[in-house]
């Protein structure tokens, strides 16, 4: 099926285009972009006043929890959140039960991913055997299953010669190397070590122990010449360590997370179990320098660390609770009201951190809107108004600080490999899209 967006503001940083044109999409590929292109045919769609058409999103940070832990969450319902947040891809972690480390559980995600007809899928493989951080996975044999990446994410890669051989063995098959920096040495708090875990009696983890192996991991990179890249930054001196990596030409790239460039250590005064994650919410000066970075260029990319968990797992003391937040359909609405709307990155910034950088970074298709790149298009609506509601979440899992909270800035639709996936009908003139739409629940295409 053919889809012309007619008259759209269009945004590719890749191809240094922010300018009203039309986009042309021929089945699953992009075939035009321009202005006054012929219909041929196509379905018209003329893009609401307001609304600014990119290239489809791409989170490279989630946690889907299947295989194993399906009461969390599932392929099928994660995607589903991934595009009712604007997200056309989603990268997952291997922290799954069985830990994806070997072909067969590669396989049987991608198996399921397609099976959900969602977001796209890429699976990330573990770096070690089960993510003990003693033995090796077969990079090899999860490449060849489809794996764009490898991390033991939620356990840091601790041995600093096995991370040596880790980032060697990776390159040999042009895979990154994502890693969750935390000394384990100074592992075992609960929050952050400081004034607010001081006074709420709350075991503190210290802003050192991330820094420590971003540090270790900028230099092993730099010794071995192969790519790192480091998982949801947090702390001035780990984001000092990546500025001094890339200005000495060592190959380092980083994420934040949307909860660590607004939030600070001071949501945790009513022990809000939804407002414990690992990296813990930090200070406000370690929040700032994450805007700092995202305004200057140091990091990279805004990536959701998408962690669903039961309810009633989180409905317990502080100390028992587990580590994390769901992120896929509150990040885009965020970054667009805390950045976009108050002067920290222009939204061709916002582009490049969501889109053109998480593809690149990967080695993944999309980031772009050029001739030939997949149809997988985000169509955003920056004047929207958005009410994070729990009750209407596509994911299984509500946890979230975020309830409640009123933005400025939403998504209008998603498109992936050329079929509109979602349509966000509160968004003023967002149902020219429902027609051509296929129906997931909620507010969607019908």
């Amino acid at each position: 099926m053919k889809i012309l967006l007619k008259g759209g503001r269009v945004v590719d940083p890749a191809a240094s285009r922010d300018t009203v044109c039309d986009v042309l999409i021929d089945g699953a590929v992009v075939e035009q972009v321009g202005s006054g292109l012929r219909t041929d045919g196509a379905a018209v769609v003329e893009v609401p006043p307001g609304c600014v058409v990119c290239p489809g999103f791409i989170d490279m940070h989630v946690h889907l929890r299947e295989p194993g832990q399906e009461h969390k969450e599932t392929i099928a319902t994660g995607t589903t959140a991934a595009v009712a947040g604007g997200f056309t891809s989603v990268a997952c972690m291997p922290n799954t039960q069985p830990v994806n480390d070997q072909a067969g559980t590669t396989e049987l995600i991608l198996a399921r991913a397609e099976a959900a007809g969602q977001a796209r899928v890429y699976p990330i493989g573990a770096v070690s055997r089960e993510s003990k951080g003693k033995q090796l996975a077969d990079f090899a044999e999860l490449r060849a299953a489809g794996c764009v990446a490898v991390s033991d994410d939620g356990q840091p890669v601790a041995d600093a010669l096995l991370m040596r051989r880790a980032l060697e063995y990776a390159s040999s098959f042009d895979m990154l190397l994502i890693d969750h920096c935390e000394d384990p040495a100074l592992r075992g708090g609960v929050a952050h070590e400081g004034y607010q875990a001081s006074a709420l009696g709350l075991r503190g983890l210290p802003g050192v122990a991330e820094e420590l192996i971003v540090e270790r991991d900028v230099t092993l990179a730099g010794l071995v010449g192969a790519p790192v890249h480091i998982a949801h930054i947090s702390v001035r001196g780990a984001l000092r360590a990546v500025r001094s990596g890339k200005e000495r030409n060592i190959p380092v790239t980083c994420e934040v997370t949307p909860h660590h460039f607004i939030l600070t250590d001071e949501m945790l005064k009513n022990y809000d179990t939804n407002a414990k994650m690992n990296p813990p919410l930090r200070e406000a000066a370690d929040r700032d320098a994450m805007l700092q970075g995202l305004a200057d260029g140091s990091v990279d990319a805004i990536a959701t660390d998408h962690a669903p968990h039961h309810y009633d797992e989180k409905a317990v003391e502080f100390d028992r609770a587990p580590f994390g937040i769901t992120g896929l359909e509150t990040a885009v609405a965020l970054s667009l009201d805390r950045l976009v709307q108050h002067d920290v990155v222009s939204l061709s910034r916002l582009v490049e951190l969501c889109s053109t950088n998480p593809a690149r970074i990967l080695g993944v298709a999309g980031g772009s809107l050029e001739v030939g790149s997949p149809a997988d298009l985000t169509v955003l609506a920056p004047d929207a108004r958005t009410i994070v509601d729990v009750k209407t979440m596509r994911s299984k899992a509500k946890n979230t600080p975020f309830d409640g909270w009123e933005l400025h800035g939403g998504v209008a639709a998603t498109i992936v490999s050329g079929r509109v996936l979602y349509v966000n009908d509160a968004v003023t003139g967002a149902e020219v899209f429902a027609s051509i739409g296929e129906s997931i629940p909620g507010e969607s295409a019908k």
